[in-house]
């Protein structure tokens, strides 16, 4: 069982730079593959970033070169560095889980756990 806790998120103007964290709870974080996904107002749940268990990561191609996800094992916690940040960045940006050897996953059903979201909104 996995509990994720996202923070970090808030208001920015076009052009900068936010990092948000995801704390995990639970024994075994170090196995499970992380995920970011973001939901702006109206639209679908989509994929952003992914990183394994080994630290591999993959990016959606809309934030690939600007964002960064990385893990921190002994803190339990995911980051997401955002930097030229756009207007069309603005949504909640959630943190997921998933634990299995399949990698990546960009996929919204195939992830089971889940936190709360955190809002990011870019003023253009």
């Amino acid at each position: 069982q996995v509990q994720l806790v996202e923070s970090g998120g808030g208001l920015v103007q076009a052009g900068g730079s936010l990092r948000l964290s995801c704390a995990a709870s639970g024994r075994t974080f170090s196995s499970y593959a992380m995920a970011w996904f973001r939901q702006a107002p109206g639209k679908e749940r989509e994929f952003v970033a992914t990183i394994s268990s080994g630290g591999s990561t993959y990016y959606a191609d809309s934030v690939k070169g600007r964002f960064t996800i990385s893990r921190e094992s002994a803190k339990k916690t995911v980051y997401l560095q955002m930097n030229s940040l756009k207007h069309e960045d603005t949504a909640v940006y959630y943190c997921a889980a998933h634990y299995g050897s399949s990698w990546p996953r960009i996929v919204r059903a195939e992830y089971g756990y889940w936190g709360q979201g955190t809002q990011v909104t870019v003023s253009s």
